[in-house]
Parts: structure tokens; sequence; C-alpha cells
């Protein structure tokens, strides 16, 4: 019977997490994946062409749809937009229900090889939440917005990791300790556009920012931008 590649990799998959826990995201639980999902080593490796870390990275990508479907089947519109984030981030935690599995996942994306998997994965989850929750960001903001989230997103998961409260409870707390502070930033920059002497101060920055446009919507797990160049004098501040 022919698979198909998402078939194949999700078998894989559900074959590798028995072996994660002991092995890590290695080439020992890639190969014991192999003979447990009886899948000839060629088209093992044609579906992973790197093993484990393919493997690693679908279970991170699998629980941004487990997230993403769960946020299209509530209602969040009467909830403000911070705690929209907040329990958008929450979703993202509550989907990794193999903490084991994302311990091992953390550990080998720290690997200097594999820091920029990681780095794009925790991008990834952070422009699925704020895309979303509608973001039309089409300046600098849109990187200002993602970057923040992951580093909210990936220090909430590092303290999920060592958190044995009841329901995670203390790491929710955690979580929306730092969406304060995220708000408190965004707090100073309104009231920073505010002020007559500081915009005026900002405007050549802001105008320089301007020019920043986010990465097209196909490349956008790449991380990349584009630079819109003045059309003249005009368009100076």
């Amino acid at each position: 019977m022919t698979v198909s590649y998402d078939e194949a990799r999700t078998a894989l998959l559900d074959a590798a997490l028995l072996h994660v826990p002991f092995d890590g995201w290695s080439e020992a639980t890639f190969q014991a994946a192999i003979r447990d999902a009886e899948m000839a080593p060629g088209v093992a490796r044609a579906v992973c062409p790197r093993g484990a870390v393919d493997l690693a990275i679908a279970f991170h990508k699998n629980g941004d749809q487990v997230m993403l479907d769960r946020l299209g089947a509530i209602d969040m519109s009467g909830l403000k937009f911070s705690e929209k984030v907040t329990e958008s981030v929450w979703m993202r935690i509550g989907a990794s229900e193999n903490k084991e599995a994302v311990r091992r996942g953390t550990t080998l994306f720290a690997l200097p090889v594999y820091a920029g998997d990681g780095a794009r994965l925790i991008w990834g989850t952070a422009d699925h939440i704020w895309t979303a929750l509608g973001d039309t960001s089409e300046d600098y903001n849109w990187y200002t917005k993602r970057a923040t989230l992951s580093g909210v997103y990936s220090s909430t998961v590092l303290y999920w990791l060592g958190d044995d409260s009841p329901d995670a409870m203390a790491t929710r707390a955690f979580l929306e300790r730092r969406i304060g502070d995220v708000m408190q930033i965004e707090k100073l920059k309104s009231q920073v556009r505010k002020s007559p002497t500081l915009s005026r101060l900002m405007a050549g920055p802001e105008w320089v920012l301007g020019r920043i446009r986010p990465p097209a919507r196909a490349q956008r797990d790449t991380m990349p931008g584009s630079w819109t160049a003045p059309r003249g004098e005009a368009d100076r501040p």
C-alpha cells in the first residue's frame, strides 16, 4: 500500500515519541522509529533527510496546528487584546502535551548547529499567533511584535518545563506577568508618540523604520524582510 509523505512522517513521529524520553531526538530514536513503524529505511530517509531533527521540527509544527485549531474554535471577541495574546500562548503551551519531548527538543535546538532551526520554529509560532489574531502590520512593527512574542513564548516554555504546580498555574502567572511587561512597553511607545517633543525627536528613526516591510507571505518562515526605497524628498519627514 502506498502512503503519502504526511502519512509516513506521522507514522515515524508517533513511533519516535515513544523513544524520545530515553534517547532524545537522536539517530537512535530515528532508527527505532523506522523499526517500530515497519518502514523501509530509504523511505524514512526520503521523508526525513535529517532524521530525528526533522521529526522534532514536525512535532513543533504539529503543536502550532493544534493551537490554531483551538483558536479557531473559540470566541475571544470579549477579551482585551493583551488577554487574547495571553490565551493564545497558553493554548500553544497546552498543545505541547508531551513535556519530555519538548524538553528534549529545547536541548536539541540549543545546539549551535540547530539553533537556526529552533529560532525559525519559535518565530513561526509567534507569527501564527499574530496572524490568527488579525495582525495587519506592514512595517517594522511586524518584526517587533513577533520578536517580542518570541521572547515571551520561549521564556514561558522554559518556565513551564520546570513547573510542577497544579495545572501549571505558576506558568500561567509567569506568562501573565510577561505579557504585562510587554504592555508597559507598548504604553511607553504610545506616550512617546503623543509627546510633541519626543515625537519630533523620533520622526527620523520612525521614517527610516517605516521603509521596512515584512516578507512576502509565502516566504515568512525564513524571516527576512525588504526595504522600500524612498520615492523622493517629499517622502522625508
